[in-house]
């Protein structure tokens, strides 16, 4: 069975000073570390445990929907 693909968001982030990692499909489902590869390894742990967790409690899994407007049709 294929994974869905979830979008990531990746930025900087000022006040804490670390790279931000974010799934907008998936709510509060975020990482950070001190750089993206770091912060991109972290949340793809974050998603597993996501996922497990809402399948486990036979939440609904969201579908990957999520575009940055620059890609939205």
């Amino acid at each position: 069975m294929m994974s869905p693909r979830y979008h990531i968001d990746l930025f900087w982030h000022d006040p804490d000073e670390c790279w931000i990692a974010n799934v907008p499909d998936l709510k509060t489902c975020s990482a950070h570390g001190d750089t993206p590869e770091q912060a991109l390894a972290e949340v793809q742990v974050a998603m597993q445990g996501w996922l497990e967790i809402a399948n486990d409690m036979g939440f609904a899994i969201p579908q990957p929907r999520y575009r940055p407007a620059k890609f939205a049709a």
